[in-house]
């Protein structure tokens, strides 16, 4: 009998994929209108993206620097732009997908809900009160926090035991099958794959959904047998 499910925060509950990509684009923009001395913005946006993937998303001073790899001098003002720009965005568009709110409603009826998530602890809490739907969920488990991420074992079984359930007893909704689903697996959890746009299910998931709102269908199915 399934007792507890668990989410995913990015790509899953809202849409951090083109959240970031405008985030980071009004961050470009921004940052040339207050003087940055390459024009090109397509070139700045090439090599902010290359910032990131070296020193990974969660690194504090991405634009300080992008503009060493420019070979700009540092200036306050300039990084401060890109800054406010990004923060803004995020801002106003980091909202749950169309139908999460009331499903995650729908779902605390029957079932105990968690947050499963890699990265930092205060980032992951700002998503989750920006969107409004922190206080949705029982437990939050970042690998910040537990020193684990996913898809390792321990992140999984430790929010699993933190509810007082087994793994069996537990479902594991998620976008991406290398880390929420595959992780969640080898704990022993149920895994629902979340798979926005044309594509073939994934056998590696027990099941697959185009949208969180198709989540309470499935668990009626697996509650079936």
């Amino acid at each position: 009998m399934i007792k507890g499910v668990f989410f995913d925060i990015d790509d899953t509950l809202y849409n951090s994929t083109v959240l970031a990509r405008m985030a980071r684009r009004n961050s470009v923009q921004a940052m040339i209108d207050a003087g940055l001395p390459i024009r090109d913005e397509e070139k700045v946006y090439r090599a902010l993206l290359r910032v990131i993937r070296r020193l990974g998303p969660n690194h504090s001073r991405h634009y300080d620097e992008l503009l060493k790899d420019l070979g700009v001098p540092w200036s306050p003002k300039i990084v401060a732009a890109g800054v406010v720009a990004y923060e803004h965005t995020k801002a106003g568009y980091l909202k749950p997908f169309p139908g999460v709110v009331p499903t995650l409603l729908e779902l605390r009826k029957d079932y105990r809900l968690g947050v499963i998530s890699n990265g930092l602890a205060i980032k992951q809490w700002e998503k989750l009160i920006w969107m409004g739907i922190h206080h949705l969920f029982d437990l939050v488990a970042t690998s910040e926090e537990l020193g684990s991420e996913k898809p390792g074992e321990e992140i999984f079984r430790y929010a699993v035991r933190r509810l007082g359930l087994k793994p069996a007893e537990c479902v594991m909704v998620g976008d991406r099958l290398d880390t929420d689903i595959l992780g969640a697996r080898r704990c022993g959890m149920r895994t629902i794959l979340v798979r926005r746009g044309k594509g073939p299910k994934a056998r590696e998931a027990d099941a697959t959904v185009g949208a969180v709102t198709e989540v309470p269908r499935v668990l009626k199915r697996f509650s079936r047998g």
